[in-house]
């Protein structure tokens, strides 16, 4: 059983750095531009344009001059009370003349962001898109808890040079196991089961098989069409890498949570376009 459970999406948070280096909280200072009339939420992708903060706003992540790095919060002389304020989220148009955002702009960092298949419906990592790419869906934040909504975006197209997110891995402490199923024959990428007792198969979810010696065989596939409960035929996004033994047992897992880096030629620092 998974814990906690992954009900929703809440931007990109950093976790480490590649090869296993610890995130220490390094951060970055930069400013916002007065009166900026977009709210940016802590785990948002941010831009920069002529030396200010702005949110990024693309679903492929990407801009001209490259990603700045995901926010994790402000501070800004509150115009009412003349007060230093510090917050988890910029308010839009807030007539601060010396509002600073915090930035994650480490280009190595990992950071776990949940995936959807549209606005904030969970969808599923799977072992297959470890290496591949992912967009964003771009969900509005919350005022309340000053906490974006941002999601990576389930997609069957994981080689598109123009996400900028790179799967590193997939979350392994928030799996759902969604059950088994009995496979009898497939045809290309489309299964057909004899019997199943699977759950709803959320998009994306991994697919894998029981061998004779107890041992898990990944498929290198996943579900490219959500399937009902208990469902007797499951659509894969491309034919299993390793084929399925007679009268397999097949193993159903959702990994509603990836970690994820910025694409090397997605990060401000790593593209030689001037902002």
């Amino acid at each position: 059983m998974a814990y906690p459970v992954v009900s929703a999406p809440y931007g990109l948070k950093p976790v480490n750095l590649i090869g296993g280096q610890v995130f220490a909280g390094s951060t970055r200072m930069l400013p916002i531009q007065y009166g900026y009339a977009t709210s940016i939420f802590y785990g948002d992708m941010v831009n920069i344009i002529r030396g200010s903060i702005v949110k990024n706003t693309s679903t492929t992540d990407s801009s001209a001059a490259g990603l700045t790095g995901v926010f994790l919060g402000c501070s800004f002389t509150n115009p009412l009370t003349k007060q230093k304020q510090f917050s988890q989220y910029w308010p839009a148009s807030t007539l601060a003349g010396d509002a600073m955002a915090v930035i994650c702009d480490d280009p190595d960092t990992v950071f776990k962001v949940v995936i959807c298949s549209a606005t904030t419906v969970i969808a599923s990592g799977s072992i297959a898109v470890v290496g591949q790419n992912l967009g964003l869906i771009q969900n509005a934040g919350n005022t309340n808890t000053g906490d974006s909504a941002v999601a990576a975006l389930y997609s069957s197209t994981l080689t598109t040079s123009g996400f900028g997110l790179r799967v590193v891995d997939v979350v392994r402490d928030t799996q759902v196991a969604l059950g088994t199923a009995v496979w009898s024959s497939t045809s290309t990428a489309t299964l057909t089961l004899t019997s199943s007792s699977a759950a709803a198969l959320p998009l994306g979810t991994d697919v894998a098989s029981i061998a004779a010696n107890g041992q898990l065989i990944g498929s290198g596939s996943f579900v490219a069409t959500a399937a009902a409960a208990g469902a007797t035929t499951v659509v894969l996004n491309t034919a299993p890498q390793t084929a399925f033994t007679t009268a397999a047992t097949l193993v159903f897992t959702q990994y509603p949570e990836v970690l994820v880096k910025i694409n090397f030629g997605s990060h401000q620092y790593y593209t030689a376009t001037a902002v």
